[in-house]
């Protein structure tokens, strides 16, 4: 059986993954999502989520079409609602206890975020999904995975991508020579300008020293092989 080497976690699911790549909620791809979240937590690990938007909105194409960036910013935010309550609801028909918390309130659907109350949470064996970033526009979903780790004091953030399995030096869709990295220090990634998460978030995990994993969610079980650190993807972190 496997051993996690990381107790407490975050984990950054974009908006597309929850689709299936396409737009809106793929029930299918939610549910295999639940299932290997669901395998985690039976390993005793402590797991909080943070969830994109980008299936349902996006904040950024809204406002490169003329839209006010914070108006559009706020209706990201609300789309991740809705993706952090379809999580919820197939983790819960897995009988997984499952809290959603939002920075901005909305009493009746979800708690508000309140830091000690998510640790706490996460002490009982609750699996807490954190929803509309972080309540402030021009804030990306990456950022708020940054600062929710920090605030909860998690070891480690898992990023579950779909379809790439690491840091390349280029994306390899278009690029045949990139190169995977196994390891690579996030002043390398600022400096490559190679995008793994946005700058805001890469430089806060950088200053805290927080170290990050880069995998392909696809291969099933890869969540809990990043959790008890065997090798996959790409380990992000100090020098």
């Amino acid at each position: 059986m496997l051993e996690p080497k990381y107790r407490r976690v975050v984990l950054k699911l974009s908006g597309e993954a929850l689709g299936g790549g396409g737009y809106g909620i793929n029930p299918e791809v939610v549910n295999y999502i639940a299932q290997e979240i669901s395998s985690v937590q039976r390993l005793g690990v402590e797991l909080a989520i943070v969830v994109g938007g980008g299936n349902i909105w996006r904040g950024a194409v809204g406002s490169a079409k003329g839209m006010d960036r914070s108006t559009a910013d706020y209706m990201g935010m609300l789309a991740t609602v809705i993706n952090a309550l379809a999580l919820q609801d197939a983790l819960e028909q897995l009988d997984v206890q499952t809290r959603v918390q939002t920075a901005i309130e909305m009493r009746q659907i979800a708690e508000p975020y309140i830091r000690r109350r998510a640790i706490r949470h996460l002490e009982k064996g609750r699996i807490v999904i954190f929803a509309s970033g972080t309540g402030n526009p021009y804030f990306s979903t990456d950022t708020t995975a940054a600062l929710r780790a920090l605030e909860i004091e998690a070891e480690v953030i898992l990023m579950a991508k779909r379809g790439v399995d690491g840091v390349y030096s280029a994306d390899p869709r278009t690029d045949p020579d990139a190169e995977r990295y196994e390891t690579i220090s996030y002043l390398e990634v600022i400096n490559r300008g190679l995008g793994v998460m946005d700058t805001t978030a890469t430089s806060l995990c950088m200053d805290n020293n927080i170290p990050m994993i880069v995998f392909n969610f696809d291969e099933p079980g890869s969540i809990a092989k990043a959790v008890c650190g065997s090798r996959i993807g790409t380990y992000v972190g100090g020098e």
